[in-house]
């Protein structure tokens, strides 16, 4: 099976897997603007997850951007579920987007771009062995 990333006849350059272990610095939740894209069933997730009703997350922590929904921020850019000294309030249920952190396309691209991610992600190139198939995976997961 090929990928972006790869031809019908050659690996991928990160064939032999990508070290990440998540240190849930927030690093990744905090800083310029951008779009934490969430789907209705994410959103019920979230809402489950936090006792609360759905119609009330969906109005209070996300709102629609491209024709989509997206997570708010704060005015500081940071997403709405960091909290500074508890790190993600909702990591047992967080989008796939931030599931599947570093490994988006982008990142991945050339071991240059993966050099760029580590340099600002300091539990991107040390920690656990993540095997090619399972990086594939998620780059199935959401296209970044």
């Amino acid at each position: 099976m090929s990928d972006e990333n790869t031809t019908d006849s050659e690996q991928p350059w990160y064939a032999d897997g990508l070290r990440f272990t998540c240190s849930q610095c927030g690093d990744c939740c905090t800083g310029a603007p951008g779009f934490v894209w969430v789907t209705d069933d994410e959103l019920a997730a979230i809402a489950k997850y936090l006792g609360r009703p759905v119609a009330e997350v969906r109005d209070l922590y996300s709102r629609s951007a491209r024709g989509k929904r997206t997570l708010r921020e704060r005015d500081n850019g940071d997403c709405v579920f960091l909290d500074a000294k508890k790190g993600c309030t909702i990591y047992p249920v967080r989008p796939p987007q931030c599931r599947t952190w570093p490994f988006w396309d982008s990142n991945v691209e050339t071991p240059e771009e993966w050099q760029k991610t580590c340099e600002v992600c300091p539990g991107s190139g040390i920690g656990e062995l993540i095997p090619v198939e399972e990086i594939s995976r998620r780059l199935k997961v959401i296209k970044m």
